[in-house]
């Protein structure tokens, strides 16, 4: 059941992703990996892989041991390449800002590397940013403020995220902080600035949040606003959403770079924990596979704007496309009732435009993906124009708990674009130009590979509509 085209962890578990940094051509990303997850251990370690397109990585091993101080093992946090030797371990050191818990009480704790990464030393035993008092204190994120010179931490402290500035990664004084009360416990927090579409460039302020009890998603929750080095005052008080769907956790982004190595602010890149802490353990790849542990696709996010909106879109990323084994052409498909295809593949790449006539609402378009030959068993991902909402369904297959994502559509307009990226333990669902998204984890069975397309009480054409196997 491992995944054809989705990072996985060679074995045992992962769980959050930790930025990735850029270092000689390639990207380093580190994620936290337990390699006696199967005997019953606990405690993370941090594990690196290297990708030069966002799509094939190479495992690296272990960067930091668990358990590799008094301290205990590390949690989330990131990582910076210190270009001017601003904390003393030479230029272009690289720095890892991290949480430790000795005596379950979290702090931030410094190690560096001197050897690109590949491994890190812890620098003593005290942490450069204590706790102050608080139960939750963890998941640094530290960015260059080059505005003012100095570098600039966002940290999870319960429905708050503290800011603070050092201009050397050791001391760290608090300067302010952005308060929600009413999106659960803020994780993972996230900062950076783009150049929108229009040329303007926007503060971005975002965390792994919980607003299920509000009907809201439990995923990447962002503002766009103006931020002064101490404060983020957000465009407007609700938060957009990286994801609406169910697994899409504890996500980070990082710069995309030139050829030459310099950044691109126009773009970004994203990725997310395919997984949630409601039911982090219900997964079949343990018996098949012997792990546990995937990521949804890498994104590539821009910012656009609408009306004096902005918002972050999102699409697979570029170099998918080269992945492609076999392409499918199927052209402009018309519907009434249903039509099951004469494809059957596990992991695939599947885009169209849906068109109805408005005038002549059909009440539900899409398509049953993972489905079994008998048609028992499958996720459904379309429109349902009665809510009107889009949605992916995932109670007819065998998942994690049940459930059905939903965002609001409008059936007036009569088209909407759709891509569905299939793979074996996920589905994801983008619509339109990437604004909403709908990441789902689900495990069909074997066999579970056909495809069938819908338009019930009424007519559909699937426009251009193209499935493109991944092996």
């Amino acid at each position: 059941m491992r995944p054809s085209y989705h990072f996985s962890v060679p074995d045992n578990w992962k769980n959050d992703p930790q930025r990735p940094i850029y270092l000689d051509g390639e990207y380093h990303y580190y994620y936290l990996y337990n390699a006696d997850y199967l005997q019953g251990g606990g405690g993370t370690a941090w594990r690196r892989a290297t990708t030069r397109d966002h799509v094939s990585f190479n495992d690296c091993g272990v960067a930091i041991p668990k358990f590799s101080n008094g301290n205990g093992s590390c949690w989330s946090g990131s990582l910076v390449v210190d270009e001017h030797n601003t904390a003393g371990y030479g230029d272009n050191a690289v720095i890892a800002i991290v949480t430790q818990a000795p005596n379950g009480v979290q702090a931030q704790y410094l190690w560096y590397s001197t050897d690109r990464g590949s491994s890190f030393r812890p620098v003593g035993q005290a942490p450069v940013l204590p706790n102050p008092g608080v139960p939750d204190f963890r998941d640094p994120k530290v960015v260059w403020d080059g505005d003012r010179g100095r570098w600039f931490m966002a940290n999870a402290e319960g429905q708050r995220l503290g800011f603070y500035t050092s201009s050397d990664l050791r001391s760290w004084q608090h300067v302010g902080q952005f308060e929600r009360t009413d999106l659960g416990l803020l994780e993972c927090p996230d900062i950076f600035r783009m150049t929108a579409d229009d040329g303007t460039r926007h503060w971005v302020l975002a965390t792994s949040a919980n607003g299920k009890s509000r009907g809201l998603p439990a995923t990447y929750a962002y503002w766009t606003g103006a931020f002064d080095g101490s404060s983020f005052t957000p465009d407007h008080p609700e938060p957009e959403w990286l994801d609406y769907g169910f697994d899409f956790y504890g996500a980070v982004t990082y710069p995309d770079h030139t050829a030459s190595g310099a950044e691109n602010d126009a773009l970004r890149h994203a990725i997310g924990w395919a997984n949630f802490w409601d039911y982090p353990h219900n997964t079949p790849t343990l018996a098949t596979d012997q792990y546990n542990g995937d990521d949804m696709i890498v994104r590539d996010i821009r910012l656009k704007h609408v009306g004096g909106t902005y918002y972050l879109a999102s699409a697979p990323t570029a170099a998918l496309e080269k992945y492609a084994q076999h392409s499918h052409q199927l052209g402009d498909v018309q519907v009434t009732d249903v039509l099951d295809l004469d494809i059957a593949a596990p992991a695939y790449d599947l885009t169209c435009e849906l068109v109805w006539d408005p005038a002549t609402l059909p009440s539900n378009v899409g398509f049953e993906i993972c489905r079994a030959l008998g048609g028992g068993r499958h996720v459904a991902a379309g429109l349902y124009m009665k809510g009107p909402f889009a949605y992916v369904n995932r109670r007819p297959t065998i998942n994690p708990t049940g459930g059905e994502s939903q965002t609001p559509i409008d059936p007036s307009v009569g088209r909407l674009s759709i891509r569905i990226l299939v793979d074996r333990t996920s589905v994801e669902m983008f619509l339109g130009d990437g604004r909403v998204v709908h990441s789902h984890r689900v495990f069909p069975l074997e066999g579970d590979n056909h495809i069938r397309l819908y338009a019930h009480e009424g007519a559909a054409t699937f426009g251009n509509l193209t499935i493109r196997e991944i092996v």
